[in-house]
């Protein structure tokens, strides 16, 4: 697969606090879907912490913010009440949304190789094209550069 898709594909996964969250769903409203490696790691908590801390902006542009790893949901509730986060947090155990949207990608740290997930960003508008993406995403003013993203769609 390419690392640029035009239209977001339709996909449904678990999420903190129960149940599924089905990105077809959501149609008619901006989508942030942020990629991140690891629960409860530096970045990956600044990232979190970025976001729900935006999240009443988000909101009231009518923008959904989805977080997704490969952490099942257990993990994604601890990590989410021991930071406090407020976004929805999606297992994608499988790894088969994060192959879907091409940040399924192989790493290497230490003289080691494997395979992870590439810290990336997507934001979908309200028809469901992909408007922006961001890849190998430095943390830092990132959740605000996305704010910024929506507030121009």
């Amino acid at each position: 697969m390419s690392d640029t898709l035009t239209t977001a594909p339709d996909v449904s996964l678990p999420r903190d606090g129960g149940g599924e969250l089905r990105l077809a769903d959501l149609r008619g409203a901006p989508v942030v879907l942020f990629f991140y490696p690891r629960d409860d790691t530096s970045g990956c908590t600044r990232e979190a912490v970025a976001f729900s801390g935006l999240k009443p902006e988000f909101d009231a542009l009518g923008a959904h913010v989805l977080g997704i790893s490969k952490d099942s949901v257990a993990s994604h509730e601890k990590f989410r009440d021991k930071h406090g986060l407020t976004v929805p947090l999606l297992s994608d155990e499988n790894s088969d949304v994060c192959e879907r949207f091409g940040v399924w990608k192989e790493k290497s740290m230490y003289g080691k190789t494997f395979f992870g997930i590439e810290r990336s960003t997507f934001l979908i508008d309200a028809e469901g094209r992909i408007a922006r993406e961001w890849r190998k995403v430095k943390v830092p003013g990132h959740a605000e550069e996305v704010l910024e993203a929506v507030r121009a769609l």
